[in-house]
């Protein structure tokens, strides 16, 4: 893969801020995640590019049911003329219970990663969102890797292990920055538990050592620690590196703040505490 992502890059859901993108390039982030589901037409990863220098921007993941492979694959073409080598990919199945018309996930990514194939996407700037062992294999043997979401080292240990050596594995880590583990917790469960009635992720955590008990009430305390770590910048900073001491290749960070607030202070304390 000729995309250089680094060690550590940010995640953010819907619109990203060129401005933002721009700090997060000073700072020493690696990669602008594009979280959500953005549309075929991948605008908003032109702006990011062009608003830095070197800095890699990917999707999190496009959504394989509502954006068209072939839109996307001219999405990715018009992009790679300009920005060659910055551009990651990153399409999913996203959840059965959001799709009327979700028939088999599996057979569904099969299908459009080989209309990305048909029409010159490079499997090397394609990442699969995988989260089980099956599809896991497909994003080693399809295309550049994985970018598991909602997981924890332990997954990243065992995805590590299903794709061997080679291919990219890129989970994503939620945070919050704060020492008191009630308000921390206040933050991050709403956050986490609108993840818990989706049966991908349920299913994931079950095979982890979590059982239906960690699932109600917004997740268990344990849970909600879990894939929301919080504390201060050098203790969310060792929790992230477990991610890269357990296999992983690059983890992306999403900060999560009281009422929507600006991330970037948080970001800016980790890149300290990281870089």
């Amino acid at each position: 893969m000729g995309i250089e992502l680094g060690k550590i890059g940010v995640w953010r859901a819907g619109a990203v801020d060129p401005e933002f993108a721009e700090e997060a390039e000073r700072l020493g982030y690696g990669t602008i995640w594009i979280g959500g589901s953005p549309p075929a037409d991948l605008a908003a990863v032109d702006g990011l590019l062009e608003a830095t220098r070197k800095i890699a921007v990917a999707t999190g993941i496009v959504n394989m049911w509502t954006a068209g492979a072939a839109e996307v694959a001219a999405s990715y073409h018009r992009i790679a003329v300009d920005h060659a080598n910055r551009f990651l990919l990153g399409v999913g199945v996203g959840h059965p219970e959001m799709q009327d018309a979700y028939t088999s996930p599996y057979q569904k990514i099969l299908g459009y990663l080989d209309e990305l194939d048909a029409v010159g996407v490079p499997a090397g700037s394609v990442v699969l969102a995988a989260l089980g062992p099956k599809v896991l294999r497909v994003a080693g043997e399809r295309t550049a890797g994985a970018h598991p979401y909602l997981t924890t080292p332990e997954h990243t240990r065992q995805a590590r292990e299903t794709l061997g050596s080679g291919p990219l594995l890129a989970p994503e880590q939620k945070v919050v920055l704060d020492t008191d583990p009630e308000r921390a917790r206040a933050i991050a469960r709403p956050v986490v538990g609108a993840y818990l009635g989706l049966r991908n992720y349920t299913n994931s955590l079950l095979r982890f050592g979590y059982t239906e008990l960690d699932f109600y009430n917004g997740g268990s305390d344990r849970l909600v620690d879990a894939l929301a770590l919080h504390g201060d910048a050098a203790t969310i900073a060792r929790g992230i590196t477990a991610h890269l001491e357990a296999g992983a290749d690059h983890v992306a960070v999403q900060v999560l703040t009281a009422d929507g607030a600006d991330p970037r202070p948080a970001y800016r304390e980790l890149a300290a505490a990281l870089f």
